[in-house]
């Protein structure tokens, strides 16, 4: 049985970061993209040694990582704001048929074996539906923030900013194409973040944190 994201309310005027969050998200909306490098070459050889795949652990990581951080999982909830006590992602496949891509999330799972295999279930059963959704007729959690993947180009800085649709807090994570450096595998990875609700600095601790887990990530195979 799925659980249901619970949502915990603040109130912006005992929330440390109330002044802040006010002035970034109503007086002066801002967001901010920031790039950097990940050594995924021992992630890669793990899952690699074990037949898995890549594009589920490296989602599966990232989501992981985020949600140990309040910052991230800020969003409002009937006009109320808070945060989730988990995020999912939803993320894009791409259809070789056509080139275009469709959206899909996987609930999240605290246990890296059991996301996975909901991952290529909902791959088996939904990845060949085109349109914007590939699971139609559902609806996206409310704790869905987005993150995918380029794997055509190996960039430097990737940026996606709009807030003009709807309110939204969440972070968006894009990875980039694998590239060979002092013979190393390195993954550039690009977060956009709303000012209202993470600064740089929660961004360096994300950052940190999920360098170490990748370099670690043979734990969650065995």
């Amino acid at each position: 049985m799925k659980k249901e994201p619970c949502f915990t309310p603040v109130d912006l005027r005992t929330w440390p970061r109330g002044q802040v969050f006010y002035y970034f998200s109503k007086m002066a909306p801002t967001g901010y993209s920031i790039t950097a490098d990940l050594d995924v070459t021992n992630m890669r050889a793990s899952l690699k040694q074990a037949g898995m795949k890549f594009y589920p652990a490296y989602l599966w990581l990232v989501t992981r990582t985020l949600n140990r951080q309040q910052e991230f999982k800020i969003a409002e909830k009937d006009g109320q704001i808070g945060y989730y006590d988990t995020l999912t992602p939803l993320y894009a496949v791409f259809h070789d048929d056509d080139k275009t891509f469709s959206l899909m999330w996987t609930e999240y799972d605290d246990d890296f074996k059991s996301f996975y295999r909901s991952y290529l279930e909902n791959s088996t059963r939904y990845g060949g539906n085109h349109g914007i959704l590939a699971q139609a007729g559902r609806t996206p959690p409310p704790n869905a923030y987005t993150v995918s993947c380029v794997p055509w180009i190996s960039f430097r800085h990737f940026a996606v900013h709009t807030y003009e649709n709807k309110t939204y807090f969440f972070p968006s994570v894009e990875a980039g194409r694998f590239f060979e450096e002092s013979g190393r595998t390195v993954m550039p990875l690009s977060i956009t973040c709303h000012h209202a609700s993470a600064d740089g600095y929660h961004v360096s601790r994300f950052l940190e944190t999920l360098q170490s887990e990748v370099d670690l990530f043979q734990q969650y195979i065995i």
